[in-house]
């Protein structure tokens, strides 16, 4: 068996109106960045498909696809396609020492996804069985919304309540109406309905985000602070995370930055992202620390969401709430049956591959090159 050619579709799929964040804060602007959806085909007709980040060159999916040409999908190195990234080409002996984040040239997720979908498929093995297999049949997962005026946010968490979520990610920056927001999602969930406050390092200082800290803590259920505040300030985290008044998190994807926070003691949780293989590297890492983590995500379509599914499953210690949301707020997610949701959480697919399929009406609605 040989891989072929590589079919590269680059898309924009929109936020539906509403979702993100009220118009008093503007629009996302990131559902207008690109993606590309990529589908490997074989000489013996099995196909795997994949999808990259927003803002990834074609020319770099191109020159990884064109490397795998020729190739034999079953002989495939997973953890590091020989390919595109050789292992063994170097006569330094320590070569291995950069490679702790594993491949990082831009597009290799959609191509990782796209192997793992294609040797699922041939094996008749979910993707999750090649990495480890999956520890849990169902992964926690909660509602998430942008920056939105408290009324806005009630409304959103009626939605969230009503499709059986227990908790809540909300973007937000200091000189919003933080505690009014809070207070008009808990007035509709309840107070023990969780909530993960990310401002995007927004909160900017250790001041500010320890008196906000104390004054939403009393009110309801603050499930975590992620990246409050700068992240090179580890001893600022060190010291927040010390006041014990909620929980803080780090949303970080290379080792390196994993291990600096564990040395620091600057978190009691961790946001991972990476690659399907990396997740679950990086996860190990924390887990080695006993810090639980979650899966982070970037509003993304389908057939990355059920990437993320998969390394969640198989991650021990991936035990909190993770975010799979572009599945309401894009209008379309590319896939024939997307992700299944269930009392907040999300149904691991235990069919060959990534357990997706292409929409290809949606793909040709949303494509754009």
């Amino acid at each position: 068996m040989k891989i072929t050619k590589t079919d590269i579709w680059t898309v924009v799929v929109p936020t539906i109106p509403g979702t993100v964040h009220s118009p008093e804060y503007g629009e996302a602007g990131w559902d207008k960045v690109p993606k590309h959806i990529i589908r490997i085909n074989t000489d013996e007709g099995f196909c795997g498909i994949g999808e990259t980040g927003r803002g990834v060159p074609k020319e770099s999916v191109e020159a990884l696809a064109k490397d795998l040409e020729g190739k034999d999908p079953r002989a495939l190195l997973l953890q590091q396609f020989p390919s595109t990234c050789p292992v063994d080409g170097s006569n330094d002996p320590e070569w291995w020492k950069g490679q702790s984040a594993g491949p990082t040239m831009a597009g290799y997720e959609a191509i990782e996804m796209a192997i793992f979908d294609l040797v699922g498929k041939i094996f008749a093995r979910p993707a999750h069985w090649f990495l480890g297999g999956a520890i849990r049949d169902r992964v926690a997962a909660d509602f998430w919304i942008g920056h939105q005026t408290p009324e806005h946010a009630a409304r959103s968490t009626k939605i969230a309540v009503e499709r059986g979520f227990k908790g809540l990610k909300m973007k937000c920056k200091i000189g919003e109406p933080m505690v009014e927001r809070c207070e008009a999602i808990w007035d509709v969930a309840g107070r023990d309905f969780r909530l993960t406050i990310d401002p995007n390092t927004r909160f900017y200082h250790l001041p500010e985000t320890i008196a906000l800290a104390r004054e939403l803590a009393p009110r309801g259920h603050v499930e975590v602070f992620e990246d409050p505040m700068l992240k090179e300030h580890l001893d600022w985290y060190r010291e927040f995370k010390a006041e014990g008044i909620v929980p803080v998190a780090l949303h970080l994807g290379s080792p390196a930055a994993i291990l600096d926070a564990i040395k620091a003691d600057a978190c009691d949780y961790l946001n991972l992202g990476g690659s399907m293989i990396q997740f679950v590297r990086n996860a190990a890492i924390a887990h080695a620390a006993s810090i639980p983590v979650w899966h982070g995500s970037g509003n993304d379509l389908g057939i990355m969401e059920f990437s993320y599914l998969h390394a969640a499953a198989a991650a021990r210690n991936c035990v909190l709430a993770s975010d799979f949301v572009g599945s309401w707020t894009r209008e379309d997610d590319l896939v024939v049956d997307g992700l299944q949701f269930d009392k907040a959480t999300v149904i691991v697919p235990q069919t060959p591959g990534l357990g997706c399929e292409l929409d290809m009406d949606a793909v040709e609605k949303y494509r754009v090159e």
